[in-house]
């Protein structure tokens, strides 16, 4: 854990149940390295389509490089926050969700996201929960703005950017790809985030792939 950590809530002591629309109980929690078949088991539960939107690309299994990349979190730069069912009796909990960020190099108030929710627990207010935490974690450690890249031939997502912010430009638009700044102060208690912010990050900043090079990057 970095030592910036150390006065910080949301930290590998962090545990937090909430109740979701249809009174299911989840638990919240950093990301630990005995997740990983936890993680494992939670990807094979996608559909086709979730592990395409998630992944761009029609991914069958998580290899060990991903996984390793997936669980090679710092605490400060690179934070995940999963969510678990809660009071499970036995065994390890079944994931339902997970969130991440990951600060860009060069730009230290900046982070990349993603946000992956298991189909069945979908539409059920656990994405929009768990990018609030997330975005409080950020927060803290100096985050102010998420980055999200779009393909520039996606109209949903223009058309949520307007709805978000009528202003809202890309900052750089490069080989089919448009890149957004959004402030994290958009992005509050769950429920009062605004639809357009939840919808932007979980189809814009939700490519793992983005993620996956910023990892590369960082060896």
């Amino acid at each position: 854990m970095n030592a910036h950590c150390e006065h910080l809530r949301f930290t590998e002591t962090f545990s937090a149940v909430h109740q979701l629309s249809d009174g299911t109980a989840i638990r919240l929690r950093l990301l630990r390295a005995d997740d990983r078949d936890g993680l494992v088991e939670a990807f094979g539960k996608l559909s086709d389509e979730s592990r395409y939107r998630r992944f761009f690309t029609p991914l069958t299994e998580l290899s060990d490089s991903i996984l390793e990349r997936l669980l090679r979190v710092d605490g400060w730069n690179h934070v995940a926050i999963v969510a678990e069912a809660a009071g499970h009796a036995t065994g390890a909990p079944e994931l339902f969700g997970i969130a991440r960020f990951i600060r860009l190099d060069g730009m230290p108030d900046a982070a990349e996201a993603a946000v992956a929710v298991a189909d069945h627990m979908q539409r059920r207010g656990l994405g929009k929960l768990l990018l609030s935490v997330t975005a409080g974690a950020a927060r803290e450690r100096g985050i102010a703005k998420c980055r999200a890249e779009v393909l520039t031939n996606n109209d949903g997502v223009r058309a949520l950017l307007h709805e978000l912010d009528a202003r809202l430009a890309p900052v750089a638009v490069e080989s089919g790809v448009a890149v957004y700044e959004v402030p994290l102060s958009e992005i509050t208690a769950p429920e009062t985030m605004p639809h357009a912010s939840v919808q932007l990050l979980r189809s814009a900043a939700r490519g793992l792939e983005v993620l996956f090079r910023r990892l590369d990057e960082r060896g």
